[in-house]
């Protein structure tokens, strides 16, 4: 009998290859690929289909970890500020490929857990699709209805020399206990993220969707109760922070509806990995 960690593994990998051919067309030229665990299976279903396949692709990545897997793989790396120009504006990138710490019903989702969540943002924002990919759900503990739920903590990455102000500003927002996060195991210390900064990691009660607004309440945490993209708004808007770990609004196929081609942070798509090899997708 398989133990809980090998069916874990199991189901990242079903859910990452099921993405890659899902989503990942030949004729793409430019990739971004995320960070943590369940990324590796992406990078292993890229090469599983060869050289011929994937040999006229870029790969963009998140942070140094996936740098590492996309030049240990031996496939062609840049940076997502070295695309070429085309038109006096970075290529786009086809699809970005990632993972998440929880995702809701709307397909919102929390990540940072890596503390890469800023990058990340780089990338799904530069990319015309994101797809969230290999969200095990052996325990279902990264399928929410509702953002905060599971993962209770909202990562922030912050200007180290602002900390202070910026954990008192989220006290009066209603985080009854946002911290900075600890480096530790490996580093004593602060947690220091790939451009320097320090995560804080900020709870929240579980978040609302606009739809949960129409039987009362304002969303803006007066109530203590924060709806999705307003809290987002408001973290935004404290000086010293300089992204968040919320990934929100609207996804790449409703892009270009509303003019705002290339800023779409919501995935278009989650794969969910299965105890039983079956992958569930989650489509916007």
């Amino acid at each position: 009998m398989s133990s809980a960690a090998e069916l874990i593994e199991s189901a990242k990998k079903q859910a990452a290859y099921r993405a890659v051919d899902d989503h990942l067309h030949p004729s793409f030229k430019y990739i971004g690929i995320g960070s943590g665990s369940t990324v590796v299976y992406v990078v292993d279903a890229i090469v599983s289909k060869g050289p011929g396949f994937y040999s006229g692709m870029t790969f963009v990545p998140t942070g140094s970890q996936s740098k590492g897997l996309i030049k240990a793989a031996g496939l062609n790396l840049c940076y997502v500020d070295e695309r070429p120009f085309v038109d006096g504006r970075p290529v786009a990138i086809d699809v970005a490929f990632d993972g998440a710490d929880e995702v809701d019903e709307d397909l919102n989702l929390i990540k940072g857990g890596g503390a890469c969540l800023f990058q990340e943002k780089l990338v799904a924002t530069a990319a015309k699709k994101f797809i969230a990919v290999a969200v095990p759900r052996i325990d279902s503990r990264k399928q929410s209805p509702r953002l905060c739920t599971k993962w209770k903590t909202v990562p922030i990455e912050v200007l180290p020399l602002a900390a202070p102000d910026v954990l008192t500003r989220l006290r009066a927002m209603g985080s009854p206990s946002p911290a900075v996060r600890s480096g530790l195991p490996s580093k004593a210390g602060e947690c220091v993220t790939d451009n320097g900064m320090w995560i804080i990691d900020a709870p929240f009660s579980p978040l609302l969707l606009p739809g949960d607004l129409a039987s009362g309440g304002s969303g803006t945490g007066s109530d203590g109760l924060w709806e999705v993209n307003r809290l987002a708004d408001e973290l935004l808007k404290i000086p010293g922070i300089i992204e968040i770990g919320l990934f929100y609004g609207f996804n790449g196929n409703q892009a270009a509806s509303l003019g705002k081609e290339l800023q779409a942070q919501k995935p278009v798509a989650a794969y969910f990995g299965l105890p039983d090899g079956q992958v569930q997708v989650q489509n916007a």
